[in-house]
């Protein structure tokens, strides 16, 4: 080799240390795409490593985005990873999955990191658990023990050491109990190996019986366990036993040694769902949800990295937890709004765990009584298979359901309950069968106003009325939860003659339920009055066991509960959810409205369901009633592509707020001038906002909507960078709305 060529071969080899001697470090914060850092000498690094880096004058935890860095920054400037963390590297799907969620919803790739490292505790070593045994040659008579001190003994002479709270929990002591115990030296301290294997899940336990549909469905799912990335609609009646399917789906995943994870809705669904997952499975699953206390989080997000939970349950956000090997993932009731993230990284978990699902190459399946628009035409367009259910399980009949035309059946002055539904609820009642009234609007009264004066009851932080509540003795609003007591006197005209209850809440129902059955027992059910799964769980029982005869809930009522002494329902209101012009009004109303009556007749009870409507003509109402879901999406799928609206058209919404409304309109201007002019594109605003004020900060929006066929963010992009945003004030991005409020 020449002189020349070595020296060249050495150059070659000095460039590629250096380039390997920086890497680009992610950090779960809202600005930026990474930031370079020199990786000391003796430190390996590699993709998907959290690391310890200097931020400013501070430490911050990161992820090794990228190895040999951006090379923009001059090596004198770089400052020196602190150290690596002693946990399992981020994979590189769900470093993918950030970085797609990031470019879709055009939230920075940090804001979405966030998510995924939502519990910075699970990255430190994890503390061994201290546990107690008895201490040998240990003088217990000599102790002269107490009775629940003698309980401790007991039964720690046959188990292995247990922690102190388990100690307290078996032996019904305190556990104080056997803290002085282990003071006075008749227990021995042990430390156990931190991290403790969550329950096993069993596929091999014996499932139900399966009707022959359930069983060729069950087929269809568990078939494509391991064959990669798939998408399936499993779409059946209220009542037809999706769950039970899906969890043989789950079991063939189980038996190939995969991961589970299962997204739903509301926390208010997780009790029964548990329920049933341990009867088939032999234990739960591993939960996530905001309820978990930080220890339960911390334990959860490090069982599941470590690969030992075999099955997860969760609300939107489980769908960024760390899995090393998800083997399939199930979408239950797909087409509920809740999977819509509002706040934050605005984005939708449903079609995001469809991108999970494609990105890891693993099936997913998406199941509802009543699927979306959006996934529907998926299914007409050939992207995601159906798998179909059309008859209740073990031969119950769908309800009967009846329209009653309110202007015919007038309640009395001051009542909401039609003469027709009084008296199917005697009838119900008489014969010992149970009820649910159904209102989607919590509280007594949704407006509260001055009986002098008509001056109304508002928020001092939004553009929204105060909602009474007046069980709790309390105003509240349901933007921002401001709560204030109801004012002695008008705050307009300072009249004391009191002021009128306008509409009614679902304790307002409550109220005639108690004056028209005096005798029945009742319970009121909404977010406000159940506190948690275990409240639920609670209720759940007493109605089981028979202990209420009517529930009065929103729509927590219509969540996947099965009664089965529940044979009537009646809607109070069935036009409420049609109101206020909602892309997806009529969509959601007809959802709601048939999730609340499939909680009718689900066993050998038939089942009747009464809507009170003063449109009784209106498609959602004629579809319900005549038991004609296809014919009603089929006419909504017209109306849309008609209107070049979603899922037949693409929708992106921009909300510019902030503290001062003269800069936030002066923006919002600013955007609506350069908004772009292309074909196929239309930007309708700026306009304020039907919540002009919420929490205080201003509200202007403006709506763009483009052909199906136009990629949505490259023009949001170019819009953006037109306008220069002062700090004080934010523009939110809000790709595929849900919410125009």
């Amino acid at each position: 080799m020449t002189d020349k060529t070595a020296s060249a071969a050495a150059a070659t080899q000095h460039d590629k240390n250096a380039t390997l001697a920086r890497v680009t470090v992610l950090l779960p914060l809202p600005i930026g795409e990474g930031y370079d850092y020199r990786v000391p000498e003796g430190l390996d690094l590699a993709e998907g490593d959290f690391v310890i880096v200097p931020l400013g004058r501070r430490q911050m935890l990161g992820v090794v985005w990228a190895l040999g860095g951006s090379g923009d920054i001059a090596e004198a400037r770089l400052k020196d990873v602190v150290g690596r963390l002693d946990a399992p590297p981020m994979s590189t799907v769900l470093r993918r999955f950030v970085s797609w969620v990031a470019a879709y919803t055009l939230a920075a790739p940090g804001q979405v990191l966030r998510m995924a490292m939502s519990v910075p505790a699970a990255l430190e070593p994890a503390k061994p658990v201290v546990a107690y045994r008895l201490a040998e040659g240990f003088d217990i008579e000599g102790l002269r023990p107490s009775a629940a001190r003698r309980r401790v003994l007991t039964l720690l002479r046959d188990l292995p050491p247990l922690p102190a709270g388990d100690i307290a929990r078996e032996a019904g002591v305190s556990s104080g109990v056997v803290k002085g115990l282990a003071e006075a030296g008749a227990l021995a301290t042990v430390l156990l190996p931190p991290s403790l294997r969550p329950p096993v899940p069993d596929p091999a336990l014996p499932g139900p019986d399966l009707s022959d549909d359930q069983r060729s469905a069950a087929e269809a799912l568990s078939g494509g366990i391991g064959g990669g990335y798939s998408a399936t609609l499993l779409d059946g009646v209220t009542g037809s036993g999706k769950t039970e399917v899906y969890f043989e789906a789950i079991a063939a995943a189980l038996r190939d040694n995969r991961q589970v994870l299962v997204l739903l809705p509301e926390i208010a669904l997780t009790p029964h769902w548990l329920e049933r997952f341990e009867a088939r499975f032999g234990c739960r699953p591993l939960e996530w949800h905001s309820e978990l206390t930080q220890a339960q989080r911390r334990d959860g997000w490090r069982a599941v990295s470590e690969g030992k939970a075999g099955v997860v349950v969760g609300a939107r956000s489980a769908l960024f937890l760390p899995f090393p090997d998800l083997g399939l993932i199930v979408v239950d009731e797909e087409h509920e709004p809740a999977f819509k993230q509002e706040e934050g990284v605005t984005y939708n978990a449903r079609d995001m765990a469809v991108v999970r699902a494609h990105l890891g190459e693993i099936p997913i399946v998406l199941v509802s009584a009543t699927p979306s628009l959006e996934t529907v035409a998926n299914v007409e367009a050939g992207r995601y298979a159906k798998v179909t259910l059309p008859d209740r399980f073990a031969g119950a009949a769908l309800p009967m359901i009846q329209a009653i035309d309110m202007r015919a059946h007038r309640p009395a002055p001051g009542r909401w309950l039609s003469p027709p539904l009084v008296e199917a609820m005697r009838g119900t009642l008489e014969a010992g069968e149970q009820a649910v009234l159904f209102l989607n609007r919590r509280g007594y009264a949704p407006l509260t106003l001055c009986g002098s004066c008509g001056h109304r009851l508002g928020c001092p932080n939004c553009t929204a009325w105060l909602v009474e509540h007046r069980l709790a003795g309390r105003l509240q609003c349901h933007q921002c939860g401001y709560t204030a007591r109801l004012p002695s006197e008008c705050p307009s005209c300072q009249s004391t003659d009191g002021f009128k209850a306008v509409g009614p809440g679902v304790e307002r129902i409550a109220e005639e339920v108690l004056h028209t059955f005096p005798e029945a027992r009742f319970a009121v059910v909404a977010s406000d009055t159940l506190a948690g799964p275990a409240a639920v769980g609670e209720l759940l029982r007493s109605v089981r066991e028979r202990e209420v005869d009517i529930l009065i809930g929103t729509q927590l009522v219509a969540k996947g509960h099965h009664f089965p002494l529940l044979t009537l329902v009646g809607v109070i209101d069935a036009d409420l959810g049609l109101m206020g012009g909602d892309l997806r009004a009529a969509e959601r109303t007809y959802q709601i409205l048939h999730q609340v009556a499939g909680r009718a007749g689900r066993a050998e009870h038939p089942g009747r369901v009464l809507l009170q409507t003063y449109d009784p003509d209106h498609k959602v109402l004629k579809a319900l009633v005549e038991g004609d879901r296809d014919r009603f999406l089929e006419a909504e799928a017209d109306d849309r592509r008609r209107a070049g609206m979603p899922p037949y058209g693409r929708l992106a919404g921009l909300i510019v707020s902030g503290a001062d409304q003269r800069l936030v309109e002066a923006v919002a201007l600013r955007l609506g001038r350069t908004a772009p002019r292309e074909e196929g594109v239309r930007v309708l605003g700026p306009a304020p906002a039907p919540f002009s004020i919420l929490r205080g900060r201003h509200r202007c929006r403006l709506l763009l909507k483009t052909a199906k066929a136009i990629a949505i963010q490259p023009v949001l992009r170019r819009w953006l960078a037109q306008v220069e945003v002062p700090a004080s004030v934010r523009v939110q991005v809000d790709v595929d709305p849900y919410s125009f409020l």
